[in-house]
């Protein structure tokens, strides 16, 4: 019975996954949510029928991130070949830190990295997967600061001069937290300005650079971004590499040094799928946060020890992600991933021309990537930009529109202010179960929810 019973439940979530939702959320207030899903954990366990109606709420009231109207976050939609990989890595339950104990996947994640970092154009180099791109961006400044002052391994931070990282005005918050948790300190994040697309401006960051010198700061470390967060926007890596190879600075992102490649994005590996690609083949990734663990990584195996790639890892035990994306990558190919990114360009540029159909729609000028940044313009508000209230009310929109769409599910898509502009929606276009309806309907969608406002 207790075997039928899981062989049941994990039926069921497998089939939750693949339903075909009509919505994309179905919204509760957190206390009638919780009430509905009875999180109480009791002495006693329940009969099979309880757990199935358990999945089936749990599944109905949780954000499907596989609709194609899920424009929220930078991921959507869903591969069923890496899908598949995800519960074939659940079910194995392996930590991938020694050949012994990963064998498979000790193997798989070398050739993938291989294959990354082929892609990036290092015919050799080094590389971890990661708990996702925040931690891969920590990764790097750590080693970045390592070979800098290789002596922070054993004497600590006290050995160190004030230490001086860069990034742009819209880089992505791990940069500040990994300042913060490495004990380099938020104030020592030099902010470098970015133009109207939100691209560092090189000449910005050799003059910001000679700032926190003047300031007895000692910079190391280079942040560039390829894609940011809400503009999608892409920093000029050749002219900062420029810099810094002649301030002899480590660069993040470029070819010089290191590169954060998040494949539960665009990729669609689902969460969570990162790595960190080194040029590096000195093993700076292992001399940095390698401990030595004899009860694990013993240098009398009877294989080659130097299979036990655990020790490049801050971790202990580590999750296998790199077999969702091999398994993907073997059923669609390098051709196949390359489609998906073209249509997901097209779709892009199918949305910006409705919009440029449509009063009301205000585009943030012309999307670099596949975030299209817009403002609503209610008909109150049409013809009204010289008014003192204008930016104020504008501010109101999105928020209000959000809401509404939520609590109707219709669709998701963000909202944020950012610099001197207002409140103003980002639509993250990348799902490839996304079609021209779909985004016909959502201009459509904002139009009935904020034509009243």
């Amino acid at each position: 019975m207790e075997v039928h019973t899981t062989q049941c439940c994990i039926l069921m979530g497998f089939l939750c996954l693949l339903y075909p939702w009509s919505q994309v959320c179905e919204w509760r207030e957190p206390e009638e949510l919780a009430a509905l899903l009875d999180l109480e954990l009791r002495e006693n366990g329940e009969p099979q029928h309880q757990l199935l109606q358990r999945i089936r709420d749990v599944a109905k009231y949780s954000v499907k991130t596989n609709h194609p109207r899920f424009f929220n976050q930078l991921f959507a939609g869903v591969d069923y070949h890496a899908l598949t990989g995800r519960f074939l890595t659940e079910a194995l339950n392996t930590s991938q830190y020694t050949y012994e104990v990963a064998p498979v996947f000790v193997l798989m994640e070398d050739e993938v990295l291989s294959k990354l970092r082929s892609l990036v154009g290092w015919a050799e180099g080094d590389g971890i997967f990661c708990p996702g791109g925040t931690m891969s961006n920590m990764y790097a400044m750590n080693v970045a600061r390592y070979r800098a002052f290789p002596e922070v391994k054993l004497k600590g931070l006290w050995s160190l001069p004030r230490l001086a990282v860069f990034t742009s005005q819209q880089s992505h918050y791990s940069v500040m937290k990994a300042a913060a948790f490495q004990g380099i300190g938020t104030e020592n994040v030099f902010k470098v300005k970015v133009d109207d697309r939100g691209c560092m401006i090189p000449e910005d960051l050799g003059e910001t650079i000679e700032l926190a010198k003047s300031q007895g700061a000692v910079p190391f470390f280079v942040h560039a971004t390829s894609g940011t967060t809400v503009q999608g926007a892409f920093d000029p890596l050749e002219p900062i590499a420029d810099i810094c190879d002649r301030q002899g600075l480590w660069m993040h992102v470029d070819v010089t040094d290191s590169v954060t490649w998040n494949p539960h994005k665009m990729m669609l590996t689902g969460l969570q799928c990162s790595a960190i690609l080194l040029k590096d083949t000195t093993h700076l990734l292992k001399h940095c946060h390698s401990a030595d663990a004899t009860y694990l990584f013993q240098q009398d195996k009877f294989y080659d020890s130097s299979l036990d790639t655990g020790d490049k890892s801050i971790q202990c035990g580590r999750k296998v992600d790199c077999l969702k994306l091999w398994l993907m990558w073997k059923a669609v190919g390098s051709k196949g991933l390359e489609e998906r990114v073209d249509r997901a360009f097209a779709h892009t540029r199918y949305l910006v021309e409705e919009m440029k159909k449509r009063e009301g729609f205000e585009l943030i000028g012309k999307p670099l990537f596949v975030n299209v940044c817009f403002w609503f313009i209610p008909p109150s508000l049409r013809g009204k930009e010289n008014s003192p209230d204008y930016n104020d009310r504008l501010s109101k929109v999105a928020p209000v529109i959000k809401e509404r769409m939520m609590k109707q599910g219709t669709m998701m898509l963000g909202y944020q202010p950012q610099g001197g502009r207002v409140n103003f929606f980002r639509m993250i276009v990348i799902s490839p179960q996304l079609s021209h309806q779909d985004m016909t309907f959502c201009l459509n969608e904002i139009e009935r929810l904020g034509n009243d406002l």
